[in-house]
């Protein structure tokens, strides 16, 4: 991961980037660069993982234009060779340096082809403007905000605290120029519908998704990968231990009394031959991190902070412990395929509608947490399942064939890879909420820290305070004082509470957790 900053205006910019970077640090550790040109303020601070000479460096610039980018642009060196035989000219093996010559060349146009998952802000010199975009997914965070009539741009919420009165989110698949922001990619639009055989959906999921975690893989800087022992995870594992034909390095965390996927990771680790390694965290672990998980997050969400226990003190002790800087997740699955709630679906039409929701949405929660658990530790992360070609395949399926008709969810996903991948045991477990799987303690650690902080009536008087996203529980009320202590006032950067569908019947639950849906079943056994 790197950071980007941008200040949109003459006036101060400079004293504002610089204290604005001072609080992602460790997204950037290798070097930072702030320069001034003229009109506003560029500011990068750079994770070396592709091209890791000194020229890699940002903010690039070209005949008076300048850029910085956080992203990985897969098919880069293609692209590159189309721009060298128009004749311009390399100084990196950096894949954001193509940005530049491709807006020379193709204008705003060049977003919607890009393959990547990006954030990135241009100057452009000729015409004295600023051009901002994010990809399709929101993979890589931006958010933005006003200070005295300029607009700022910044990869973390940090950036602008005590910099932009309101801080929100930029909108993914859109891009910002002449001061309106406009959509060049919906990835939820369905122009066509899928409607294959079921062997023929399922091998493209299976050639699709291989090429996401392929073109992944490709890292000047070491890569390794998170294991949970679930579905997700362990495809992108396996998969990847095929095409690398050498073993790969994964990092499986649980509690120290009854970690339910350690035991299931380490059964996908010893089939794929991987070098496996188990961090044990305990309740003064989890406790002890709060107040940083919910500073490094910036979110008060009671599933995005929950999950992120476990994922920020893996990726903590992989930055101690070895060299890797990429990690390869298995997000965005559940958001394609199915929940254990998206079983109560009332029709076809509904689950379609609930998909697209929740992938406009990831950008909040469940990428959110990727991104902020990885990069804090100095570490980048890389997501197969937001693959954009995998992703608009799938969204396009009938949602008839991805409904829970086969008494098992995700049928497809695992269907398209029987075979040895994984185990059968494995390939076909139910699924776990990922807290849970750490530990089922976890959870209950955590709402029992919260019953020690406030009374019944605390909760009730508090809770009124908050006109926005009002916290229900002792444990959301919790995460929202710590919210609001690193980030006054700013809750409307996040929607709302992540929850099931409650206008669905069996749905209508007060907790998050799939452990309280009735199908939960032998999920997380």
């Amino acid at each position: 991961m790197c950071t980007i900053m941008a200040y949109c205006g003459a006036a101060g910019g400079m004293e504002k980037v610089t204290r604005g970077l001072e609080a992602t640090i460790s997204r950037g550790p290798d070097d930072c660069r702030i320069i001034d040109i003229g009109g506003g303020v560029l500011g990068f601070q750079r994770l070396s993982i592709m091209g890791l000479t000194p020229e890699g460096m940002q903010p690039f610039m070209l005949d008076g234009s300048y850029a910085v980018c956080n992203g990985e642009l897969y098919g880069f060196r293609k692209v590159r060779d189309v721009l060298i035989s128009r004749g311009y000219v390399f100084r990196s093996d950096s894949d954001c340096e193509i940005i530049l010559p491709m807006y020379r060349e193709y204008g705003t146009d060049m977003f919607a082809m890009l393959d990547a998952e990006f954030a990135c802000v241009i100057y452009d010199g000729e015409k004295k403007s600023f051009i901002a975009a994010r990809d399709p997914i929101g993979i890589r965070p931006l958010y933005y905000g006003y200070s005295g009539g300029d607009i700022v741009f910044a990869s973390e919420p940090k950036n602008l605290v005590g910099i932009c009165r309101r801080i929100m989110p930029f909108p993914p698949g859109h891009y910002y120029k002449d001061g309106e922001f406009i959509s060049y990619c919906d990835i939820t639009e369905v122009k066509s519908v899928i409607r294959d055989d079921i062997d023929t959906v399922c091998r493209n999921i299976h050639d699709k998704l291989t090429a996401g975690v392929e073109k992944r893989l490709d890292s000047d800087a070491e890569v390794g990968f998170l294991l949970s022992g679930g579905l997700d995870s362990s495809l992108v594992c396996s998969i990847a231990a095929k095409k690398l034909k050498k073993p790969i390095k994964t990092f499986a965390i649980g509690m120290d009394i009854d970690a339910i996927d350690l035991k299931y990771a380490k059964q996908v680790a010893d089939h794929i031959g991987s070098e496996h390694t188990e961090v044990i965290i305990t309740r003064d672990d989890v406790i002890n991190a709060l107040d940083e998980v919910v500073k490094l997050l910036g979110t008060y969400d009671i599933t995005t902070i929950r999950a992120s226990m476990g994922m920020y003190l893996l990726c903590r002790a992989i930055h101690e412990q070895t060299d890797i800087r990429v990690l390869l997740t298995g997000e965005i699955s559940d958001e394609l395929f199915g929940y254990k709630y998206t079983d109560f679906a009332p029709s076809a039409e509904a689950f379609q509608e609930e998909s697209a929701k929740r992938v406009r949405e990831l950008h909040m929660y469940d990428v959110l947490r990727a991104d902020r658990c990885i990069s804090v530790n100095s570490l980048e992360a890389r997501v197969p399942f937001g693959d954009l070609d995998f992703v608009r395949y799938v969204m396009a399926v009938d949602p008839e064939m991805k409904l829970n008709k086969y008494n098992k969810g995700k049928y497809l996903l695992r269907r398209a890879f029987e075979g040895d991948y994984l185990p059968h045991d494995i390939l076909y477990r139910e699924k776990a909420a990922f807290s849970d799987a750490v530990g089922h303690s976890l959870v209950d650690d955590l709402k029992e820290y919260a019953e020690s902080i406030y009374s019944d009536r605390e909760l009730e008087v508090r809770a009124a305070e908050y006109d926005h996203a009002q916290p229900f529980t002792k444990e959301s009320l919790l995460y929202r004082d710590i919210f609001e202590k690193y980030y006054p006032g700013q809750s409307g950067m996040i929607v709302d509470f992540w929850m099931p569908n409650k206008d669905w019947e069996g749905c209508n639950v007060n907790d998050p957790s799939a452990r309280v849906l009735s199908n939960y079943g032998d999920s997380g056994v």
